[in-house]
């Protein structure tokens, strides 16, 4: 172990110089990190011994394939304070991820970072760096993920960032940066929070497709966030809860005393985690690293407990490489709370980005969850939205999938109406409908032909990069409680007989498909709020009555008025809709035969659609 804090002798230079020449090793690399070990104050040991290799054997440093450089280093909590020392980690020229995360780091953003131009993720949250942003970010046009949250930044945000065209995550959090907030135009940006600073002033329009919570505790004006009913929930990570940093408080002294309680409970709460998580990493460092190759985080995650021993399965096939602990400190947003469980869309610190679902009144056990998800990790296909991996243990079950871009159709079909919003065309609409029967073909053949989606809902339709409709959330259903399930199972979906049966089959699945087709053609709710908040009405009464009273026109979303010739294509899918949502099963197709059709009036259409040229709207998707 490397005790010293003096500059490398040159005795040492030779004979370091003479073990990696020997090994093939990155010479230079190894010396800028062992000169950054020297004078990078630290309380806790590293494993970097001069004498043994830098790449298999350097807890948190990760080699290139052909093992010339250094590519990633992550220290997270190992106890360094201090300024960073200049002209060591600079001097990684091949770097692409820096995590110095949970240290205590001091003084202002090092300048020499600008040489690290090869960073694709750089996270230094957690930390006490302060002063101004640089004001130039155009060095590091691969970023793709920034977390310089909880520090003490201050100044404005640079409008450089905008420089950063490849960024994926940013997270200014619970700094102390003032001023407006720049007009980022950053099209690659999925997940951002600049909450919990003292910015004012006015969202850019660029921002806006982010929710009111990624600007919460600024002084921002109030009519320039987006409305609360419209705006999914966000937490800054699945992985460790950090308290929140106190500001100064404008509201009545009631609500002061409030937040004060609250802040020294959670004071009260952080220090009792710092105390038993110190008392575990005490005994963790004392046998090395964990299985993994990794040191153990010293934060408590707050997904829960998971047992020694679970993994991660990860499904054939699958190129993602975490291991839990690194889904528990990823950044994620809440995407929405459903039937079963909690959905996040997870920033993991290599930049990619999954979707992870938390599962809840999970009341099968082990074996039959395991054998479930086997079942739908065989099923592959464009239409249906890949299972990566599961995690199952006592306390949590994870369910991990590809993250689509676009979102859900719920949320293109309903989100933001009458306000910028850019409407679904007639094309995506249908594409959207024969990839959904598509896929729910294809899982209606799984287990002999017997395979039960269980909950299709606008929600967990998505479009493949294709523009397709893509299915979701398969099979979950038999996995839950029996007593739960069918009395929460999504209001509007819900076919008829599940309410005497409690069973679902694959004509339920037929009703619920129906029922987004209505959704697509009508541009409603499955379920609406009426007569002044006192009655709900269901999208399936109320198109069957417009339609008893020969009112078929009334039913069509307005904003499809705007496609000229088509009325006779919406109709027909009227149609197809309506023997879906038949009230007796036996009188609902099969959804191989519901593909089928759709694949019909789409053909029809694809055929008669006007171009361009003749004066109509496109219809491209």
């Amino acid at each position: 172990m490397l005790r010293t804090k003096m500059p490398l002798s040159p005795l040492l230079f030779l004979v370091l110089s003479f073990f990696t020449l020997i090994s093939c090793e990155p010479v230079e690399d190894k010396f800028a990190l062992l000169d950054f070990l020297v004078q990078a104050p630290h309380s806790r040991d590293l494993n970097w011994d001069p004498a043994t290799p830098v790449c298999s054997s350097w807890t948190g440093i990760t080699c290139s394939a052909d093992g010339s450089s250094i590519v990633a280093v992550r220290l997270p909590a190992l106890g360094f304070n201090g300024q960073i020392p200049p002209n060591t980690l600079s001097r990684l020229a091949s770097l692409q991820i820096l995590s110095l995360r949970a240290n205590g780091f001091t003084g202002p953003f090092p300048s020499d970072f600008a040489n690290l131009t090869s960073l694709t993720g750089l996270h230094l949250q957690l930390n006490s760096f302060s002063g101004s942003l640089p004001l130039d970010f155009s060095a590091w046009k691969n970023l793709t993920v920034l977390d310089l949250s909880f520090n003490n930044f201050t100044g404005n945000i640079p409008a450089s960032f905008s420089n950063l065209t490849q960024l994926v995550a940013l997270n200014l959090s619970n700094n102390s940066l003032s001023g407006e907030i720049p007009d980022l135009q950053l099209p690659n940006l999925q997940f951002l929070n600049l909450s919990n600073n003292e910015l004012n002033g006015t969202v850019p329009r660029s921002l806006k497709r982010f929710p009111k919570s990624d600007f919460s505790g600024n002084n921002l004006l109030p009519d320039t966030l987006l409305p609360p009913a419209l705006s999914p929930s966000v937490a800054p990570s699945i992985g460790p809860t950090t308290p929140a940093k106190k500001h100064k408080l404008s509201e009545a002294a009631i609500l002061g005393i409030i937040l004060g309680g609250s802040a020294l409970l959670f004071a009260i709460i952080a220090l009792l985690l710092v105390l038993i998580w110190g008392r575990r990493d005490e005994a963790a460092s004392e046998k090395g690293t964990s299985k993994g190759g990794r040191l153990r985080s010293p934060e408590k995650p707050p997904l829960g407990k998971h047992e020694e021993g679970n993994k991660i399965v990860f499904f054939e096939g699958c190129t993602l490489a975490f291991d839990l602990e690194d889904l528990l400190r990823a950044s994620a947003e809440v995407l929405g709370k459903g039937t079963f469980g909690t959905t996040y869309r997870a920033v993991l610190e290599d930049a990619t980005t999954v979707v992870v679902k938390r599962l809840k009144d999970v009341g099968a056990g082990r074996k039959d969850f395991e054998q479930q998800m086997e079942t739908i990790g065989r099923i592959k296909h464009e239409n249906v939205a890949e299972l990566r991996a599961y995690y199952f243990s006592k306390d949590e079950k994870l369910i991990v999938y590809d993250h689509f871009s676009s979102g859900s159709v719920s949320s293109l079909l309903h989100g933001r109406r009458g306000e910028d919003r850019v409407p679904l065309d007639w094309e995506t609409r249908i594409k959207i409908a024969l990839g959904a029967a598509r896929g729910l073909a294809r899982i209606h053949t799984e287990n002999n032909g017997k395979f039960v989606h269980g909950n299709i809902k606008s929600s967990n339709i998505f479009l493949n990069p294709a523009r397709f409709g893509c299915i979701s959330d398969i099979g979950l259903a038999p996995l839950m409680n029996p007593i739960v399930v069918p009395v929460t199972r999504t209001p509007g979906y819900r076919a008829p007989e599940l309410v005497d049966t409690r069973k679902a089959t694959q004509a339920c699945d037929v009703y619920s498909f129906g029922v987004l087709l209505l959704e697509l053609l009508t541009g409603k709710s499955p379920v609406q709020v009426v007569g002044g908040g006192d009655e709900v009405g269901h999208l399936v009464r109320w198109v069957n009555s417009v339609v008893r009273e020969e009112w078929t026109a009334e039913v069509f979303d307005l904003e499809l008025m705007r496609y000229p010739n088509i009325e006779e294509e919406m109709v027909e899918m009227l149609q197809i809709a309506m023997t879906c949502v038949a009230r007796m099963p036996e009188q609902r197709p099969k959804i191989a035969d519901v593909a089928r059709m759709i694949q019909e009036v789409k053909q029809s259409y694809s055929e008669t659609r006007p171009s361009v040229e003749e004066g109509g709207p496109s219809a491209s998707s």
